[in-house]
């Protein structure tokens, strides 16, 4: 069985930092690109960060680049997302997916149940 768990979401103040976790099993974890995403009430989900399991490239979005900071951890088969600065806007529930294939350009296979993060100001 596939999953994917998140686990580190949690409140804090603006200026304050983050680590999010994604604890994945049930799948060949260097087979897939892992991203995450997060969902703000009333918005849509959006990407926010991607590795690469082929040769560990990394995207962000234009909105959390220079603070977010995504990293992979193969022996352990989890992804983190250390969030720094985080603004009220970065308020959301947070997920991890396991893409289609090693590269960031791929569909999403499987999600991960989501961690909800509060920024406040």
């Amino acid at each position: 069985e596939v999953q994917l768990v998140e686990s580190g979401g949690g409140l804090v103040q603006a200026g304050g930092s983050l680590r999010l976790s994604c604890a994945a099993s049930g799948f060949t974890f260097d087979d897939y690109a892992i991203g995450w995403f997060r969902q703000a009430p009333g918005k849509e989900r959006e990407g926010v960060s991607c590795i690469s399991s082929s040769d560990g490239s990394t995207y962000y979005a234009d909105s959390v680049k220079g603070r977010f900071t995504i990293s992979s951890d193969n022996a352990k088969n989890t992804v983190y997302l250390q969030m720094n600065s985080l603004k009220p806007e970065d308020t959301a529930v947070y997920y991890c997916a396991a893409l289609g294939s090693s590269s960031c350009s791929d569909k999403v296979d499987y999600w991960g149940q989501g961690t909800q993060v509060t920024v406040s100001s």
